[in-house]
C-alpha cells in the first residue's frame, strides 16, 4: 500500500540531493539553486494539500497544478520557470531510477508575450556610479558596476572570476560560462583603473588575513555570492532614484544593446555574451525610441 505522507516526506528530503546535484554537476548559480528549492517546496505543498503522491502524479495533476498557479495570479514566465524546475527534478528521479516516466515531460510552456529587454541609458549609469558610498567597499562596489557595464557578464560569471583568470596587460578575462563553455571578455581603461584601485586599496582589507582565489570578496573575507552582488546593486539603484528598473541582468541587456546600436557585428556580440544561439542575441537588435524617432524625422517627407 502506498503511504502518501511517508513518500512525500521522502521526496522533500530528495530535493536536497537534487540541489546538490545541480550545484556540483550542472554548476548552477546560488540564485538559480534557491529558485529551484522554492519552486519544489511550493509543488510539494500543493501535493500535500491535495492528497497527491509525488511518485504517482499523472498528467492531469500537472495540468491542475499549472491552473492552480495561474489562479494565484503568477505570471506566465514564473509558471514556466516553476514547471521547468519540477521537470528537472523528475528527470533527476528518473536518472536515479526512483521513478519510471516524468509526468512533467509532456507539459508545454505557457505562451509569454514577447517584450524587448530592459536597458538603461548612459547618463543613468553615471548617476549610479556617483551615488556609491565612499567607504571601505567603495572600490569593490564601483568595480562590480564597471565590470558588468564593460563586459555584459552574467552575475554568476562575475562572482566566479578568479585573479588568475585576468590578463591585466591585455585587459582580458577568461570566463567559464553556461555549460562549462570557455570564452574571453574584455574590459575598458576606466574599468582597469578601478580594478587597480580595488586590488591595491580595498581587497586586502576585506580579506583581513584570509586567502582567496576569487576577485570579489565580502566583508567576512569570503567569496562574494551572486545574491550579495544583487543586494549591492539593488542598494545603489534605490539610492540613485533613476527611472529605469535595473538588476545585474539589465547591465547585460544594456551592454548588448549599446554594442549593436553602435554597429558591432552581431556574431561578435554573441561571442562576448556567450550565447549558444545567434537567435538569442537577436533579441537585442531593437533600437531605442530616440533612434527610431531620429530615423523617422530624417526619412519621412512630412515629419
Amino acid at each position: 500500500m502506498v503511504d502518501l505522507r511517508s513518500d512525500n516526506m521522502e521526496g522533500k528530503e530528495i530535493i536536497y540531493e537534487f540541489l546538490d546535484y545541480i550545484s556540483y554537476e550542472k554548476k548552477y548559480s546560488d540564485y538559480t539553486e534557491k529558485n529551484y528549492e522554492l519552486d519544489l517546496f511550493k509543488y510539494f505543498e500543493y501535493l500535500d494539500k491535495n492528497n497527491l503522491n509525488y511518485l504517482t502524479v499523472k498528467y492531469k495533476d500537472v495540468s491542475n497544478f499549472t491552473l492552480f498557479l495561474a489562479k494565484q495570479n503568477y505570471k506566465s514566465t514564473t509558471i514556466n520557470r516553476i514547471d521547468s524546475s519540477i521537470r528537472s527534478f523528475y528527470n533527476y528521479l528518473e536518472l536515479e531510477e526512483k521513478i519510471n516516466g516524468n509526468p512533467f515531460k509532456a507539459a508545454s510552456n505557457l505562451k509569454v508575450p514577447k517584450r524587448l529587454p530592459n536597458y538603461f541609458k548612459y547618463d543613468e549609469y553615471l548617476t549610479m556610479i556617483s551615488v556609491i558610498d565612499k567607504d571601505d567597499y567603495e572600490y569593490r562596489n564601483r568595480l562590480i558596476l564597471e565590470m558588468l557595464f564593460a563586459t555584459g557578464l552574467r552575475v554568476s560569471e562575475l562572482s566566479n572570476i578568479k585573479i588568475k583568470d585576468i590578463d591585466f596587460s591585455e585587459r582580458e578575462i577568461k570566463i567559464m560560462g553556461k555549460g562549462s563553455k570557455e570564452r574571453f571578455v574584455f574590459y575598458n581603461k576606466e574599468c582597469a583603473k578601478v580594478l587597480d584601485s580595488y586590488l591595491k586599496e580595498c581587497r586586502s582589507k576585506l580579506l583581513n588575513g584570509k586567502d582567496s582565489e576569487y576577485l570579489f570578496i565580502n566583508h567576512l573575507g569570503d567569496k562574494l555570492t551572486d545574491r550579495g552582488i544583487r543586494l549591492i546593486i539593488d542598494k545603489i539603484v534605490k539610492k540613485s532614484c533613476i527611472k529605469s528598473k535595473v538588476s545585474p541582468h539589465t547591465f547585460r541587456h544594456t551592454f548588448a544593446t549599446m554594442l549593436l546600436n553602435e554597429g558591432c557585428n552581431i556574431k561578435s556580440v554573441q561571442e562576448l555574451l556567450g550565447h549558444s544561439s545567434l537567435g538569442t542575441t537577436g533579441i537585442y537588435t531593437h533600437l531605442t525610441n530616440d533612434e527610431v524617432r531620429l530615423a523617422y524625422m530624417k526619412a519621412h517627407p512630412r515629419a
